[in-house]
């Protein structure tokens, strides 16, 4: 029996929270949740744009992570809390945000779990909090959490949340932690860094592509998998939620495929992206743009990428789809909501 299965044998329905509700990750979890029955409450922040959870049979709080009354507000009553809210940067000079959302942020979310006595957390954070392995090794669970080995002010700040996380254990609470890779699928409200890739490509913006490859999963797989351990997961345990090394060419490729459209013919030497993106935060915070790449993206490029779901798969039975079925599913759902225009 699971713990779900427990905790309705015990008290009926189950009550979730999710916080960072309106992200890609959040959304798509608040959909599945209701799709598999659970009684969902959200946590919002005051004034964000609520569209990716329109519609949806939720009960909306307003509170901020930063801010533990009205956590503790926004969680009585609650038996799981889905944690996913805080702040992802591909650029530097961002960490006292980081800090502040990431790090202070999930130790409030912890520190009201511990005063409310909720029965299970679970931590949605990130493959980039481990210490990136040398070339050669798998990263698994057992990779070593080192905020000073960890590759960019994101990474770190994650690394620290997660410890964190694992304090909170270590004083009692039954949490879990997920580390999802690079996630790319359908319902991208707010367009992540894929997204806004395969709109530029479709839309016949991007003049130029860089080699590399990276690690990369289905958004609904990750959803899937962060419920999974809600229901499997053993307390105190790490799973990652990766998927599958693609190329950054082989991606466009698949762009392609499901658009039509050919891909630029100009692959950028590294030490020319390299010199662009050392200037682009720049140039982007002056013209109110978007970074296509940063010294940041371009170093995870070229990283190791090579990560294993073993666990995940063997103890909460996690399965991730093909990762070109998740590009052309992030193709045609851009289409549909206008994103992106197709010729017939």
């Amino acid at each position: 029996m699971n713990f779900c299965s427990i905790l309705y044998k015990v008290r009926g329905q189950v009550m979730v929270i999710v916080t960072g509700a309106t992200g890609h990750i959040g959304n798509v979890l608040v959909r599945q949740l209701i799709a598999k029955g659970e009684k969902v409450r959200v946590l919002i922040l005051c004034g964000e744009d609520e569209s990716p959870i329109e519609g949806l049979d939720v009960e909306k709080v307003y509170g901020n992570i930063c801010d533990l009354k009205s956590l503790i507000k926004a969680f009585s009553g609650v038996d799981i809390v889905y944690h996913l809210a805080g702040l992802i940067s591909i650029s530097s000079g961002n960490s006292k945000a980081l800090e502040k959302v990431n790090i202070e942020g999930t130790q409030n979310v912890v520190d009201a779990c511990l005063n409310l006595g909720i029965k299970r957390l679970v931590y949605t954070s990130s493959v980039h909090a481990f210490a990136e392995p040398p070339f050669g090794k798998t990263m698994d669970e057992d990779t070593p959490l080192n905020p000073t080995k960890t590759a960019g002010e994101y990474g770190c700040s994650k690394a620290k949340a997660t410890l964190k996380v694992i304090d909170g254990i270590d004083k009692g609470l039954d949490a879990i932690i997920v580390f999802p890779s690079g996630v790319i699928g359908p319902y991208d409200f707010k367009v992540s860094e894929i997204g806004s890739l395969i709109i530029d490509y479709t839309n016949k913006k991007l003049k130029a592509y860089i080699g590399g490859m990276y690690n990369y999963v289905d958004v609904r797989d990750v959803a899937e998998g962060i419920i999974l351990a809600g229901e499997k997961g053993r307390k105190g345990e790490k799973y990652i939620l990766s998927g599958e090394n693609i190329s950054v060419e082989d991606m466009l490729l698949e762009i392609k495929t499901s658009t039509g459209i050919e891909m630029p013919s100009f692959k950028a030497p590294y030490w020319m992206a390299y010199t662009g993106a050392f200037f682009s935060p720049l140039y982007c915070k002056i013209t109110k743009t978007r970074p296509r790449f940063t010294t940041y993206t371009l170093h995870v490029l070229k990283s190791n990428s090579m990560m294993s779901h073993e666990k995940a798969s063997k103890e909460l039975g996690y399965s991730p789809r093909p990762i070109r079925q998740s590009i052309s599913d992030s193709v045609k759902w851009f289409w549909k909501n206008g994103k992106i225009v197709l010729q017939s």
